[in-house]
């Protein structure tokens, strides 16, 4: 269960370090409520965000000694094992959840949440924050999953500041009071910790599917009214567990006043610049340290997604509660097994000297921990699991090649493939997915899918339909839309500037069939998507949209409804030109890859985003 004495040395060393170096500042502080303290204060913080129902590990490639060895990764037993040891060698521990626990994998499709407040509970987490995917069910399917949560001991308290569900109408909001409150204070002792809940209010609306009733407020109006309330309170030492997303955090800490730490999530971010050496795409330091709008220092920190990394974070307070110093580490969590290519290119299982010397590698990286799932996390899971797998593992065909996944070209989105195979033409699997609903829709002769709509790569190998239900894991359905061409042209530019929009959602940005594209985010809102041309199904060859024409477009059920900033097809399915089939998407690519056999990345002119220029107008290849 314990980490390795190796790496429990380590992680000491890392974190005295980062003590030394943190970023030290001044005491005084008008912001601050004038109660000192005789000393200074130390938090230390572990933190998860995203893990989207991903409670299994997974196998993953890293570059350990320069060469690509796949791992086992992560698991929900391995964030409870290293959680317990470090909170029992913490004296002012505290465990927080930064949202998006549960949607995209089959432990969500099958147990609606159960399975991950189930795993989560072996842990009792002071606090979550409400993320987007909580409400991808609507009210009632949050709902659900904190009765859950809440249906042992532990009683975990939700938090979002922003999120309003209106009185004895949402689930969420009984006779009894709303389930989610604003914020929490956590005491040690004389010192007083403020947690606030901040959830992301515009991708929540049109991303997923809270009530109509439910408001989302301003995420930067609302985290200042809470930061005053607690400061009035006597409370100056402020956290915000904020599911805003990393770029949109750092935004908003350079607005705020008086906050200390950004616990974040939703952008799946990974921090600690020590990942690059391990062939992974680090955006920034673990912490980030920023400063708020009075100059004072902030500390902001995510712990990537998929229970692969538990975040250690350690923040001291002087006795005014200003930030002294903050560092830690991001634990990526691995199992014992190690696997390298051998001289036919498979990959086999390292043993004697080789095991032994990527072990010592792995004991001696400061962002590496090799460790044991907890045995009450694992029997929990392990029970889960049985029922999972008699329907995942059914093999309906093989992928050729590594598909990668992208949002955005190049965007780094990929767990499998570096940025440079998805800089010009953006992710092989979603155009993959937008042929399979083309093929599978009889009337469609275009097909259009969001980018946020498909979830994961798919490495090369066989593809069951455990694949395809973590690839497409939400409860959508085929739905063909009769549109013009100009629908179409406004559509997809309604896709790409919401996709680029700070305030919008990069899962919005468009994969189609039948279609293609050249996309320049330089050019002005409205004109970023040009040179359209179709090829309808049953037609050789490519011709220019035609905006007088009229065309069958076929998407899923949550775009079609106006989601994710497609807003013109909720004009058309509210004009009545829109028909449900009520083919299930996630089973409609199962069909297609048992009628395939086989899948490759797109042939060069099928991709449906051609040419990609970046923000100064650069094509990128």
């Amino acid at each position: 269960m314990a980490l390795t004495t190796q790496g429990a040395q380590r992680a000491t060393l890392t974190l005295a370090a980062a003590s030394v170096l943190g970023l030290l500042v001044a005491c005084n502080d008008s912001n601050k409520d004038e109660q000192t303290s005789a000393s200074s204060f130390t938090l230390n913080i572990l933190h998860i965000n995203d893990h989207h129902s991903h409670l299994a590990p997974a196998t993953s490639t890293l570059t350990l000694g320069g060469t690509a060895t796949q791992v086992e990764m992560g698991g929900f037993p391995r964030i409870t094992a290293l959680a317990r040891q470090l909170a029992a060698q913490q004296t002012h521990s505290l465990l927080l959840h930064a949202g998006d626990a549960i949607t995209g994998d089959l432990y969500y499709t099958l147990f609606q949440g159960e399975a991950d407040a189930a795993l989560m509970n072996t842990l009792c987490f002071d606090a979550m924050v409400a993320g987007n995917h909580e409400f991808d069910n609507g009210d009632a399917g949050f709902k659900r999953f904190i009765d859950a949560l809440h249906s042992g001991d532990c009683q975990t308290p939700l938090l979002a500041a922003n999120v309003v569900p209106e009185a004895g109408v949402s689930p969420l909001a009984p006779a009894s009071g709303s389930l989610l409150q604003p914020y929490l204070i956590k005491e040690y002792g004389d010192e007083r910790v403020g947690i606030i809940g901040i959830a992301t209010g515009l991708k929540t609306k049109s991303s997923s599917s809270p009530d109509d009733s439910t408001q989302f407020l301003d995420e930067t109006s609302t985290a200042q009214q809470y930061i005053d309330e607690l400061q009035a309170k006597g409370v100056n030492k402020i956290v915000l567990l904020s599911h805003y997303g990393y770029d949109e955090d750092q935004a908003m800490a350079a607005k705020l006043t008086g906050v200390d730490v950004i616990i974040d999530g939703d952008s799946h971010t990974l921090l600690g610049e020590g990942f690059s050496e391990l062939g992974l795409n680090p955006a920034g330091a673990y912490p980030t340290q920023l400063t708020d709008a009075a100059g004072q220092p902030v500390c902001l920190a995510q712990a990537w997604q998929y229970a692969n990394v538990l975040g250690e974070l350690n923040v001291t307070f002087d006795g005014q509660g200003v930030v002294q110093s903050c560092g830690g580490t991001p634990h990526l969590l691995l199992g014992d097994s190690f696997k390298q290519k051998d001289a036919e290119g498979n990959y086999v299982a390292l043993s004697g000297e080789a095991l032994t010397q990527i072990t010592r590698l792995v004991d001696e990286h400061p962002l590496l921990s090799r460790i044991s799932p907890d045995d009450e996390a694992q029997a929990l899971l392990t029970d889960f699991a049985s029922q999972v797998e008699a329907m995942k593992a059914e093999v309906i065909g093989s992928a050729t090649e590594d598909l990668c996944l992208s949002r955005i070209p190049g965007d780094n989105r990929s767990a499998i493939c570096d940025a440079s195979a998805t800089r010009a033409h953006g992710a092989d699997i979603s155009n993959l997915v937008a042929q399979a609903f083309l093929a599978m829709s009889k009337d469609a002769q275009i097909a259009i899918q969001n980018a946020g709509g498909v979830r994961t790569d798919v490495a090369a190998g066989d593809i069951s339909i455990g694949t395809a239900y973590t690839l497409l894991p939400f409860a959508n359905t085929l739905t063909n839309l009769d549109m013009t061409g100009a629908e179409i042209r406004q559509v997809l530019n309604e896709a790409v500037d919401y996709a680029f929009n700070p305030d919008g959602s990069t899962g919005s940005y468009p994969y189609a069939a039948g279609l293609r594209f050249d996309v320049d985010r330089s050019r002005a809102e409205g004109a970023r998507l040009f040179n359209i041309e179709t090829r309808v199904k049953g037609s050789g060859e490519w011709v220019a949209l035609d905006d007088s024409a009229r065309y069958q477009v076929v998407t899923n059920s949550f775009t079609a409804q106006g989601k994710d900033n497609y807003l013109t097809f909720g004009t058309v399915s509210a004009d009545g030109r829109a028909v449900n089939t009520y083919l299930d998407y996630a089973q409609s690519f199962v069909d297609y890859v048992k009628a395939q056999g086989s899948l490759s990345k797109p042939a060069a002119d099928e991709y449906s985003t051609q040419h990609f220029y970046d923000a100064d107008g650069v094509l990128q290849q």
